[in-house]
């Protein structure tokens, strides 16, 4: 079958990641006391980000393409 679901689920990762980064970064400072000094938004922003760009990057090597 052709279904593919990498450069979706990369994309809707990659945007959520790059929405919670921005927010981390900007209400960073009135954020980290409730989180013991730890920007956890920027965090989790960063990671989700990377692991939507990961998925884009499989997405377009094409790879498992059988027939």
């Amino acid at each position: 079958m052709g279904l593919d679901i990498r450069k979706p689920l990369g994309l809707l990762l990659l945007l959520i990641g790059l929405q919670l980064a921005v927010y981390g970064l900007l209400a960073g400072a009135s954020q980290s006391g409730k989180s013991m000094g730890i920007n956890i938004n920027l965090i989790w922003g960063v990671i989700l980000a990377c692991a939507g760009g990961a998925f884009l990057w499989a997405g377009t090597l094409g790879g498992g393409k059988t027939g």
